[in-house]
């Protein structure tokens, strides 16, 4: 079971709201509005998919690594290094 299940209604909520906002960037392009407010949208977008990608990043960590660690130490570090390079891909982008 992923660690989000709790939470699974609030980051589908989330997740549609995000939607929304891309589907106004498209309008906004569509609408030749200026570049600056195109560019404003797009930095909004990009933070609210971070900010959906921390707080999975959070359960992950208090959720499965957690589980895993209480099974074995190398269960438990196994899922460390899937975290640090799924934090890695989040600072990359």
């Amino acid at each position: 079971m992923p660690g989000y299940s709790l939470s699974k209604d609030e980051y589908t909520s989330r997740l549609r709201r995000i939607e929304g906002q891309v589907r106004g960037l498209q309008r906004l392009i569509d609408e030749d509005t200026y570049c600056i407010d195109v560019l404003t949208q797009i930095s909004s977008v990009t933070k609210a998919l971070q900010s959906v990608g921390m707080g999975l990043l959070d359960e992950h960590i208090r959720h499965c690594v957690q589980e895993a660690a209480a099974e074995s130490e190398e269960a438990g570090n196994a899922k460390i290094d899937e975290a640090t390079a799924a934090i890695a891909r989040l600072l990359r982008s």
